[in-house]
């Protein structure tokens, strides 16, 4: 296999030092902005240099966002390349442009790695389809909120001091809104969903609540009562129906949940067959990520493509009932009250999410277990 490789930041660093010993993998050219040489690797800011090598048969997208790498994509799937990427943006955001595409152009997609990082929770997921349905997917997808979340728990930090702890140890961005505000959580969801339940999501029917919000005194209220504060993600399969959400939720000291710590994933699915499956580990960093991504280069080697064929559109529906922590304006009769935040008594997912949109300075965090 011939890569082209886009990117050589972490991920791509990462990919180029994992196969540079190899004999059936080879980086043979990269695409970057900064000057650089790599030995035996030919280096260019053009894009087109490797579009139109024919040498090339795959293309490794680690530029991440959205443009231009889905343009770049859609350029190699047209020159006949097939495509590993790690954008869990790209393909969640795109999934309806890519699939499509990749089978019409006649080249495969993989992209295990923009799901946990090096657990290869979607290669499993692509296993367990082959024999079961599967009835759930969700668990926590993001390491900069599970660390501040813990820091703020463990440590009794508040969540500005819990955010710069995080920025200095390299777990969260300079601006990191896409993961305090659930957007990374919500596309890694996505993702998942798709491919556990061979479906295409209505993206704009899953609502995502992060947790910028959360302050000191609701993690003492938590702790006050024996419970922990994760923010996970949630997509369900019953009976045709799909729901599909992204929100801080609250858990007793005996769930694994709880318990999981600094920058670290639990990603859970559950099926017809073998019942609830868990997967921890670190869900970023270099090795880890260009591990997965190795790992997709060496499955299209062996003719391997996407998970799960492109299956039909489906809405979302959010009907599950809850009860919800909630500080701030709340009018509805409360269950009882926890300092100034209330406990409302069983309401459905889609009310809650709709409470917090028309109130973006609140907080919520929903009690699973209470009904």
């Amino acid at each position: 296999m011939k890569i082209g490789l886009l990117g050589f930041g972490t991920v791509g660093q990462g990919v180029y030092e994992l196969t540079r010993d190899r004999e059936d993998i080879q980086v043979v050219a990269v695409c970057c902005r900064r000057a650089r040489t790599i030995p035996g690797v030919t280096v260019t800011h053009d894009f087109q240099d490797i579009v139109n090598d024919p040498t090339i048969d795959t293309v490794v997208e680690a530029i991440g966002g959205l443009h231009p790498a889905l343009e770049y994509v859609q350029a190699a799937m047209h020159a006949g390349k097939n495509v590993v990427t790690a954008n869990k943006a790209l393909v969640a955001c795109f999934y309806d442009t890519l699939l499509p595409l990749s089978q019409a152009c006649g080249v495969r997609l993989r992209c295990t790695a923009s799901v946990g990082g090096g657990i290869g929770w979607l290669s499993e997921l692509e296993r367990v389809r082959r024999i079961e349905t599967v009835r759930y997917v969700g668990g926590i997808m993001n390491g900069t909120c599970n660390y501040i979340l813990d820091a703020m728990t463990r440590l009794g930090l508040g969540y500005d001091e819990a955010l710069a702890q995080a920025q200095s140890l390299g777990y969260a961005e300079a601006d990191p809104s896409t993961d305090v505000d659930g957007i990374d959580t919500w596309h890694k969801l996505i993702v998942s969903a798709n491919v556990a339940f061979g479906v295409s999501l209505t993206i704009s029917d899953i609502p995502a609540a992060g947790i910028r919000n959360i302050r000191k005194e609701d993690v003492d209220a938590f702790r006050a009562r024996g419970l922990t504060c994760k923010l996970v993600s949630t997509g369900k399969h019953q009976g045709g129906v799909f729901s599909a959400y992204v929100q801080p939720t609250l858990f007793t000291q005996e769930a694994l949940e709880a318990h999981v710590p600094s920058n670290y994933n639990l990603i859970a699915l559950e099926g017809n067959v073998s019942g609830r499956q868990s997967f921890f580990g670190q869900g970023a960093g270099r090795y880890p990520t260009a591990y997965n991504v190795v790992q997709d280069c060496v499955d299209l080697m062996n003719g391997g493509g996407f998970y799960s064929p492109y299956g039909e559109k489906v809405p979302i529906v959010n009907q599950e009932k809850l009860c919800y922590y909630i500080r701030g304006e709340y009018t509805q009769a409360a269950a009882e009250r926890w300092g100034s935040a209330v406990i409302t008594p069983p309401i459905t997912v889609a009310e809650a999410h709709a409470w917090l949109a028309a109130h973006p300075d609140g907080f919520l965090a929903a009690l699973p277990n209470r009904r």
